[in-house]
């Protein structure tokens, strides 16, 4: 596919109300041309009113939509160059996988002939040869949210916005439906602004995460960026799991010192002042060991074998921590004494 036109979008101090709730607050970012940026954030925040004002589909209150350098913000949906792929698909139940396709080129008034070379054209870039006669109730939905995106494709859109589109397959399915994703997004170097709640899903497929809590955004980054450098206790909290402790800063001969439950850990390169703080800690990032070892005790409260690992919920003077341990040949027992090691360079001190 050949993009004649830049894809990038550009959001400029973009508010939306509806009526005395104001939905998006002043909110500022750029989508570069060739790049997936995904908008994650819980429910109520903001994400999809977003989504579809670049779409087209809201007013704008205040501020302004550029994309591919033009103000787009007074422009109706069909004048905006973008194709959105919906949560529930919206495939037209009566029609056929080719017909599906080529919707889009007939009512633009492409000729027949021409409209059902592209839609076969994209249909076989999906993997979708030989499916054209079906009806979407005869696939799977992996099937389904494929022809939705080849039906998005063959408009060959500057940008093309996502709406949840994993939210209706199960988790296995899941991950090989964005994996398809991605790779077809750095194949044809396509914009894409995808909006989920599922915060694996955003760092799996993402350039770049846009967090949004309340309307405003709360943090933007690299995946790992917003996963090993969260910025607040909501971030920590939201983006992965985290072990969230209240404490104190002290500084010491040695260096920086958490301080919670009396109990005294150093925390190495904590660029913090002395203080109430909170420590984040990754449960990946817990090693549980003999109880005459580690940096804090504790005592087994629940233990979850899950294949790949074993989960504990571990009761210490900081209170119950999870931790995941990679060697499931060793399994300590409920209730048992341990202890817990931590890997120091990823502890996060966050201002309390």
């Amino acid at each position: 596919m050949t993009r004649t036109k830049s894809g990038e979008v550009v959001f400029e101090r973009v508010t939306k109300r509806f009526g005395d709730v104001v939905a998006v607050d002043d909110v500022s970012f750029t989508v570069a041309d060739g790049e997936l940026v995904t908008l994650l954030g819980p429910s109520g925040c903001g994400k999809t009113t977003m989504l579809r004002m670049v779409a087209g589909l809201e007013a704008v209150t205040q501020g302004r939509v550029l994309i591919g350098g033009e103000d787009v913000t007074l422009r109706a949906a069909n004048e905006r160059n973008v194709s959105m792929v919906f949560q529930s698909y919206a495939l037209f139940p009566h029609m056929s996988v080719l017909e599906n396709v080529c919707y889009g080129p007939l009512s633009m008034r492409a000729s027949k002939e021409h409209a059902r070379e592209l839609a076969a054209a994209k249909l076989a870039m999906l993997g979708l040869s030989g499916f054209e006669k079906r009806l979407p109730s005869e696939l799977s939905g992996g099937q389904q949210q494929r022809v939705a995106v080849a039906r998005s494709l063959v408009l060959e859109p500057a940008v093309l916005l996502f709406d949840e589109p994993l939210s209706n397959l199960d988790a296995k399915l899941r991950r090989h439906v964005r994996e398809e994703i991605r790779e077809l997004q750095q194949q044809l170097q396509l914009t894409v602004l995808y909006v989920t709640h599922d915060q694996e899903e955003a760092l799996a497929v993402s350039d770049t995460v846009i967090v949004m809590d309340g309307g405003r955004i709360a943090q933007q980054g690299t995946p790992q960026e917003l996963y090993e450098a969260p910025i607040s206790r909501f971030l920590a909290d939201f983006i992965g799991d985290a072990n969230l402790v209240d404490g104190e800063v002290q500084m010491a001969e040695g260096g920086a010192r958490f301080v919670a439950g009396g109990v005294s850990i150093a925390v190495p390169g904590a660029d913090i002042a002395p203080g109430p703080a909170t420590l984040a800690v990754r449960p990946h990032s817990l090693r549980v060991v003999a109880a005459d070892q580690g940096a804090l005790p504790g005592v087994c409260k629940r233990v979850s074998y899950l294949g790949s690992r074993v989960e504990y919920v571990v009761a210490t003077p900081w209170g119950e921590l999870l931790a995941f341990d990679g060697d499931v040949r060793v399994r300590r027992a409920r209730d048992e004494p341990v202890g817990l090691a931590f890997d120091g360079h990823a502890m996060i001190l966050l201002p309390r």
